[in-house]
């Protein structure tokens, strides 16, 4: 018990943890309506989005990389769905879209993957590349504009909800998205890839060290590029998910979102050099950052002030995955000597 205790102390998201419920009752002590049922599920509802594009950017950020091309690959992949579907006239039910987007995504995913898995080119500098690539796809070859009026099956999953949620002081109501289940799905999907299956164990070792784990029997480049089709199909879940709630089709809606989500993966103690991180870090470092960015107004904090908590948080988060950084190197030399 006292060594499992040692261990939960010594983690990263003990620490997250304990700052969340700091912030939290800061902002309820100042305005005593954080933990009220409809602000809950207000976070929880802001957490959808982001909370999928994180599953994403943590797979590449422990192998070792960082996508930025995510957002701009998710706008493409919902924003040609969303077209065809519209000039077809579809009437019928959400396993189109999401057939249409899915397929999409794992082909821009495998178009990154291509890259990242052939050349010896950092992966933050492909995906530069590409994201622009994705974006004037989007915006030049497809005239891309907003689409007001989305197919109905789309815009009936983003109005679905589990359940309603009431202030009992304001009456303000709540609703928490069917759409929250997929969040559990795909953080749970991603759990038992990384944690139950070679393929996932390659995306460690990968982090860790590239030749190690091609010497170990890895397939690092088939890894690699399976890895991003499959950030791929992720990513344009989370566009169709965005779409859906907001029930209309913005081209340039996600665009901007990769800082913030991957500022989030970072917070959640995910090394920015691969090889180290968890899930549970990841979704702890997204509810930190839905918090600051949802509650401000609470406590009374203009909301231009976002963008300036985000940068400080970014930087938090870099220096926390730096510190770790020279503490594991100190302890492989020391033990080395």
């Amino acid at each position: 018990m006292r060594t499992y205790l040692h261990k939960i102390v010594r983690a990263n998201e003990f620490y997250l943890f304990l700052v969340i419920a700091a912030l939290a009752l800061v902002i309820e002590a100042r305005s005593g309506q954080f933990f009220t049922a409809n602000n809950l599920v207000d976070l929880a509802n802001a957490m959808v989005v982001p909370g999928i594009f994180a599953v994403g950017a943590f797979m590449v950020l422990v192998s070792g990389g960082i996508d930025v091309s995510f957002p701009a690959l998710a706008s493409l992949a919902v924003y040609a769905t969303t077209r065809i579907l519209v000039d077809a006239e579809w009437g019928g039910g959400l396993w189109l879209p999401f057939l249409l987007a899915i397929t999409i995504g794992a082909v821009l995913g495998a178009f990154n993957g291509l890259f990242a898995s052939r050349f010896a080119v950092p992966v933050l500098i492909i995906t530069l590349g590409t994201a622009s690539v994705f974006s004037g796809i989007m915006q030049g070859v497809l005239g891309s504009v907003q689409i007001p009026n989305i197919p109905p099956a789309m815009s009936e999953f983003g109005e679905a909800t589990l359940f309603v949620a009431q202030n009992p002081k304001s009456g303000l109501t709540s609703n928490m998205p069917v759409a929250f289940i997929l969040l559990v799905v795909v953080v749970a999907a991603a759990f038992m890839l990384l944690r139950y299956t070679t393929f996932g164990r390659g995306i460690y070792a990968i982090g860790g060290d590239e030749s190690a784990a091609s010497r170990a029997g890895f397939n690092v480049r088939r890894i690699k590029f399976w890895l991003y089709v499959i950030v791929g199909v992720i990513a344009s879940i989370a566009g169709l998910v965005r779409t859906s709630m907001m029930d209309q089709m913005h081209p340039t809606n996600l665009l901007g979102m990769e800082l913030m989500v991957i500022a989030a993966v970072v917070l959640g103690g995910t090394a920015i050099t691969g090889g180290t991180g968890t899930l549970t870090g990841a979704m702890l470092g997204t509810l930190l950052i839905v918090i600051v960015q949802n509650s401000m107004i609470l406590v009374g904090i203009p909301t231009f002030w976002q963008g300036f908590a985000l940068g400080v948080l970014i930087l938090v988060g870099t220096g926390i995955s730096a510190v770790q950084l020279t503490r594991r190197a100190r302890r492989r030399s020391t033990a080395l000597i």
